[in-house]
């Protein structure tokens, strides 16, 4: 039975890219709000276990956000498991510096066509999908994006991976551009936009001692550390609650201080 104090307990949710890391994190919380989920990944070992972790509220499907029958299928199963689908947390994407993602001049195509399906095809897939589901739904919905603070403000020496940078970038002008077009269907898309955070994704990083040290100044808050996976949840509870449901088109850097710090020593 749904608690008087859970901000998502009438909600379906979907997140792609919720087994591990950011996405099983938020996840987690909206469960912990109330929320049942469908959370979607590539590992099959990772979905099996996140789902069983998060219980009887939670659908997990073993897929490829870069396909884009991938969303389609986690928003029918939504409807088929929980009858609902409320809204769409889109988190899957990551480096594609072993591909040859890195500063423009040393970019290969191979690193970039990767980074850019990575990150910025597979997010249009969902959020194609989404909209089209809540337009035919007739009752709005809220999609949620993960950016990067290297979108707008960028690392030169630490993080020069520009296809990344540029699929990050494109993440909030389709946010925003989405955002206008569908607001009179009650159909909110926002962004988040974090620094460094302790994923999977940022296992060089966490292992650099030059970058760790920059990361005390670049992000001063909390004493200068890391983010967490769980310092993005609270966002990411506001934004698919209807505690946001006059919100739309807007970017939330979540970034420890990144955006307003030099990052110098």
């Amino acid at each position: 039975m749904a608690k008087a104090d859970e901000q998502l307990s009438d909600k379906v949710l979907v997140v792609i890219g919720g087994t591990t890391g950011l996405g099983l994190s938020a996840a987690r919380a909206f469960v912990g709000e109330g929320a049942r989920v469908v959370i979607v990944g590539r590992n099959a070992t990772n979905a099996a276990r996140a789902e069983k972790e998060l219980g009887k509220q939670c659908v997990a499907l073993a897929a490829d956000a870069s396909d884009a029958a991938t969303a389609e299928a986690a928003i029918a199963k939504a409807l088929e498991a929980f009858a609902g689908f409320h809204g769409l947390y889109h988190v899957a994407g990551g480096s594609g510096r072993k591909m040859g993602d890195g500063p423009l001049d040393q970019i290969t195509d191979e690193g970039w066509e990767f980074t850019l399906t990575l990150n910025l095809t597979s997010l249009f897939y969902s959020n194609r999908a989404a909209v089209r589901q809540f337009l035919k739904q007739k009752a709005g919905g809220t999609v949620l994006n993960m950016s990067s603070v290297l979108g707008f403000s960028p690392s030169a020496k630490h993080f020069s991976t520009h296809a990344y940078a540029a699929t990050k970038a494109a993440i909030i002008g389709l946010t925003r551009s989405a955002a206008a077009y569908y607001a009179s269907h009650s159909i909110r898309f926002n962004a988040l936009a974090p620094a460094l955070v302790a994923t999977p994704m940022s296992e060089r990083a966490q292992g650099n001692e030059e970058v760790l040290k920059f990361i005390g100044t670049k992000q001063p808050l909390d004493g200068g550390r890391i983010g967490q996976p769980e310092d993005l949840d609270a966002a990411a509870i506001y934004f698919m609650s209807d505690a946001s449901k006059f919100v739309t088109g807007q970017v939330l850097a979540v970034d420890g201080g990144w955006c307003v710090s030099e990052g110098q020593h």
